[in-house]
């Protein structure tokens, strides 16, 4: 029953960590495929604001630029001003205008000076003007700042003369030319304007834009997708709950029906064992014990009156009785009746004897009080007596020792010799020689959902270990 629940929670357990590897795959292409749609979503966005600047740009600032704004002439500024106040042109998403005369520091670097800005009035200083509403330059106007990085590339794509002379990205907005609160993140878009006249003087027209409405449609996205892909994996999990339940109750039908056959087969393999352990006690060792008393007999008979008779006689009765211990070693390695009377210490103890007689020390530690299943002792028995066979025909060992102890989960057989050992290559070529008994052996733990393992190398002995869950 232990084996059979490890086998139905092992394979339980592949399938719960497949369907949640399923899930992280779902999940992770899920997850990709909107991060694509977010940023298709951005771009789009960012698309538009662009589109919006260079409107205004082109559309409104552009038809009333004068090249006098370039020297700080009030009524040219006053022009722009007004121009953006019609039009309202100052409100969400933009939140600032700026237009900036391109040049070169003292080191080399491009800079631009700053011709006008639409930031409040009250924050500048404001002299009476011409036109109003308009503002005379304040400490920002007239001062260079370093340009920022889409007013650096709309620049470099009118010296280079692409056509493409629109830039964006995310500038903040609390630098000194902008004025706007700490870590204030604003959208810039540059757009390349000429002042209008017979001189026209290229200016870069900065617009300042809420990024807000990205930040927004990438929320938007995500809250959209986030429930629905949530809701698909719960209803994955809640159909994996019953298929799990189901494959569980299978895989330990399915166990319990092999652990059946296979203990019906251990069983009549012992009923046979029995049987023929039987017929061969009862019939012919019988009659080989016959035969050898019916010899001796004669060899007494006869010896008086032809020796050389009588002693050919007492030859073949001792060979008669040389064969039956032979007979009944044999019948003993077949179903030995101490395993079914007195248990496997027992019968272990039966296996050492043979090895003591061939001068081998042995070793026999088994635990006290220790219980066995009717169904574990054949098996363990025949991994015992697999291996003194190959300790004695092969290892030429001189220490064995053989343990039998119960742990929490599940009873060891440990069985070590100080043999010559052999390699895995040996081993190979054992088995293809025809010598599969350690083969057969770990064939048979398997399929009794046992461990059966060997450790050995040439000149180093040799370990055979079989564990059996309890």
């Amino acid at each position: 029953m232990s084996r059979r629940r490890t086998s139905a929670t092992m394979t339980l357990l592949v399938f719960v960590l497949s369907g949640l590897l399923v899930m992280v795959l779902v999940a992770t292409v899920s997850i990709l495929i909107l991060r694509h749609l977010n940023d298709a979503t951005i771009a789009a966005a960012v698309r538009q604001d662009e589109h919006l600047a260079e409107t205004t740009a082109t559309g409104i600032i552009q038809p009333v630029l004068q090249s006098g704004i370039v020297r700080g002439k009030v009524e040219d500024l006053a022009s722009v001003e007004n121009a953006v106040a019609h039009n309202a042109v100052v409100s969400d998403p933009i939140e600032r205008l700026l237009i900036w005369k391109p040049e070169m520091s003292p080191e080399g670097k491009p800079e631009g000076k700053l011709l006008y800005t639409s930031e409040p009035a009250d924050q500048r200083s404001a002299p009476e003007c011409l036109v109003p509403p308009c503002s005379a330059p304040g400490p920002l106007i007239g001062s260079a700042f370093p340009l920022s990085p889409a007013t650096t590339d709309t620049l470099e794509a009118w010296n280079t003369r692409k056509a493409q002379q629109v830039s964006s990205g995310q500038i903040d907005g609390s630098l000194p030319q902008y004025g706007f609160p700490a870590d204030r993140q604003l959208l810039e878009v540059a757009v390349l304007v000429k002042t209008i006249g017979p001189k026209q003087r290229p200016l870069l027209f900065q617009a300042l834009l809420k990024s807000d409405a990205v930040e927004a449609s990438d929320a938007e996205l995500w809250g959209a997708f986030l429930p629905i892909l949530g809701v698909a994996l719960l209803a994955f999990v809640a159909l994996q709950i019953p298929l799990a339940y189901r494959l569980a109750r299978r895989v330990r039908e399915v166990q319990g029906d092999r652990e059946l056959l296979l203990q019906r087969a251990i069983d009549a393999s012992d009923v046979e064992r029995r049987r023929i352990t039987s017929d061969l006690h009862d019939g012919l060792v019988q009659e080989f014990a016959g035969l050898a008393m019916s010899l001796s007999a004669n060899a007494d008979a006869v010896s008086e009156r032809d020796p050389q008779s009588g002693e050919s006689l007492g030859e073949a009765s001792n060979m008669v009785r040389q064969g039956m211990r032979s007979l009944r070693s044999a019948v003993m390695g077949i179903y030995p009746p101490t395993l079914h009377s007195a248990g496997l210490p027992a019968a272990l103890s039966d296996l050492a004897a043979p090895m003591e007689a061939q001068g081998i020390q042995v070793s026999l530690d088994v635990d006290a009080g220790l219980e066995l299943a009717t169904d574990v002792e054949p098996l363990m028995f025949r991994c015992a007596q697999e291996s003194v066979r190959n300790i004695i025909s092969h290892a030429e060992a001189k220490e064995v020792s053989i343990k039998l102890a119960a742990g929490r989960r599940s009873t060891v057989l440990e069985i070590v010799d100080d043999g010559s050992g052999f390699s895995a290559a040996d081993r190979e070529l054992a088995h293809a020689d025809g010598h599969a008994g350690l083969r057969l052996m770990e064939d048979l733990a398997k399929d009794a959902g046992s461990r059966f393992e060997i450790t050995s190398e040439p000149g180093q002995g040799t370990t055979v270990r079989l564990e059996v869950p309890r």
